[in-house]
């Protein structure tokens, strides 16, 4: 299996090792493989009594050469990944009745969704550096990476700890400072490994993201410094999170009264569009579901995009309570979402042969990408938005749904509760249930622990009698993290120059040798 760029109108394959290093593309776009491969015959007998770890590696196998990854090789990789969760089953189901199930994937060392791909990837890194720097002869240099990401909360924590202690590997996260939950900022900013550097810069989120762009952007910085990139942009962590689809799929199946006449829905909150993208994935592999729902906050460019086909940045959203908004959703650009486009182009263009209706998609993302960074906006045509339509459905919900469906779930039977996350994603699952059959059941993919959301849910829960956040919310694991000594460096502007000098300046003190 080969990968090449959602721009690429030459057609330019890298290998597996190479996508994951390399991140985003020269070209700015996104690497997607070569082909989205189809499911073993008997892959519904054959997997249905696999542990995570086995599908894990069954699903990976499919994208990623056995000369690049030998059996045994990955078998290694992913069970060194997944033996830092809590809970055996990786991403256990939670039953709140025959037709809800709550996907938890909060069960990783950092209590987010994205340890699931973190942790894979941060043994891919040092798993493929070390093999390249066996293979020098001696004295030659080692190759060394510097990991770039921007997070606008679970990503950085869940990086760092992907990545903390990893041979040859220096990780630079950027936040926004101000803008992340004090669990989140704690996470990261009171891990002290001495390859770990924590940025917070004056600005959004897209600022931090932007900056990371520019900084893959700049080939003369990022050669010099062997750039990586740690955010959903990397295809490494969209294949990790395909696995899970499988999981929730195999484990529905075995509580549902008909399993055989039931559809399985999947209900994603999503701000980047990277967990909903994999449960695409695993959709055109062949995976039985039903329509996938985007389910966004008030900040809602892709709940817009469905209902208009206008993707288009907005720069505020006005009357939202910035102490409920569900941080890892509020982004002005959704970067994954160019994939999807890449996809849609693709299946609309009438080139041929595939190599020329590849390069005519390459070509058509990249003039809608140019849009949207130069007006802020792009429309795509009608034939492109009922492609959308056919595999997703959308759904917007407000911070007041938000905070009262964390308060009916918690009072319900059997009480369960959710970060804001999921609670986006729980409203979405049942405004859509109204139109479903009854056959139907809902997926609803829980990506962050409460307690790393401890306003909002305190806030949503402040009424209920004899609730105590630190009884029922708070695992251990979280006591006394906010007294912790910190590490962070601060930067007062938006600018990529400042953020570059950061990273001269830390790798040039710890003696990185470039």
């Amino acid at each position: 299996m080969k990968y090449f760029s959602t721009r690429s109108r030459a057609g330019h394959l890298l290998s597996f090792e190479e996508a994951v290093f390399s991140g985003l593309a020269p070209d700015g776009g996104l690497y997607i493989p070569e082909h989205i491969p189809t499911l073993p015959r008997n892959w519904q007998d054959e997997w249905e009594s696999y542990s995570f770890l086995d599908l894990s590696v069954a699903v990976l196998s499919l994208y990623i050469s056995p000369d690049e990854l030998s059996p045994d090789e990955l078998r290694a990789l992913v069970n060194r990944s997944y033996s830092t969760f809590r809970h055996p089953d990786i991403a256990p189901l939670a039953k709140l009745s025959d037709n809800e199930f709550v996907l938890e994937l909060f069960h990783g060392p950092t209590f987010s969704f994205k340890d699931v791909a973190l942790q894979l990837l941060g043994n891919l890194f040092e798993f493929f550096l070390a093999r390249r720097n066996a293979r020098k002869s001696s004295g030659e240099r080692p190759e060394s990476l510097a990991v770039v990401g921007a997070t606008s909360g679970d990503t950085g924590s869940a990086a760092i700890y992907g990545l903390r202690g990893k041979n040859n590997v220096s990780i630079f996260i950027l936040h926004p400072k101000g803008r992340i939950s004090p669990v989140q900022e704690a996470q990261m900013t009171t891990v002290t490994d001495s390859n770990v550097y924590n940025i917070a810069v004056k600005g959004t989120f897209d600022a931090c993201q932007d900056i990371v762009k520019a900084l893959f952007g700049d080939q003369p910085f990022n050669e010099k410094y062997h750039l990586a990139a740690v955010n959903s942009i990397n295809w490494a962590r969209i294949l990790a999170q395909t696995v899970y689809y499988f999981f929730a799929y195999f484990h529905v199946r075995r509580q549902i009264p008909h399993p055989e006449s039931s559809e399985i829905q999947f209900v994603v909150p999503t701000g980047n569009f990277g967990d909903i993208l994999a449960g695409y994935y695993a959709r055109r592999m062949g995976l039985p579901m039903g329509k996938l729902v985007v389910a966004t906050n008030s900040n809602d460019i892709l709940t817009r995009f469905w209902r208009t086909g206008r993707y288009e940045k907005l720069e505020s959203t006005p009357g939202c309570d910035a102490s409920i908004r569900s941080p890892a959703m509020d982004i002005l650009v959704s970067s994954n979402f160019e994939r999807l486009l890449w996809y849609l182009a693709h299946e609309l263009s009438s080139a041929a042969p595939d190599s020329a209706r590849r390069a005519s998609a390459g070509a058509t993302v990249g003039d809608w990408m140019k849009s949207v960074k130069d007006d802020g906006r792009v429309e795509v045509p009608v034939g492109v938005l009922e492609l959308a339509r056919r595999d997703f459905l959308a759904e917007r919900i407000s911070d007041d749904q938000t905070l009262q469906t964390i308060k009916q779930y918690f009072i319900g039977s059997p009480s369960y509760i959710a970060d804001p996350h999921t609670s986006v994603a729980l409203s979405a699952a049942r405004i859509v249930s109204t139109n479903n059959p009854p056959s139907v059941v809902q997926v609803v993919l829980s990506t962050a622990h409460p307690a790393k959301f401890a306003e909002a849910v305190t806030k949503a829960l402040s009424t209920v009698q004899g609730f105590d956040f630190e009884r029922d919310v708070l695992p251990q694991e979280f006591l006394g993290l906010l007294e912790k000594e910190r590490r962070v460096i601060d930067v007062d502007e938006t600018s990529e120059e400042m953020v570059k000098n950061v990273i001269e300046r830390e790798l040039g003190a710890a003696g990185t040798r470039i």
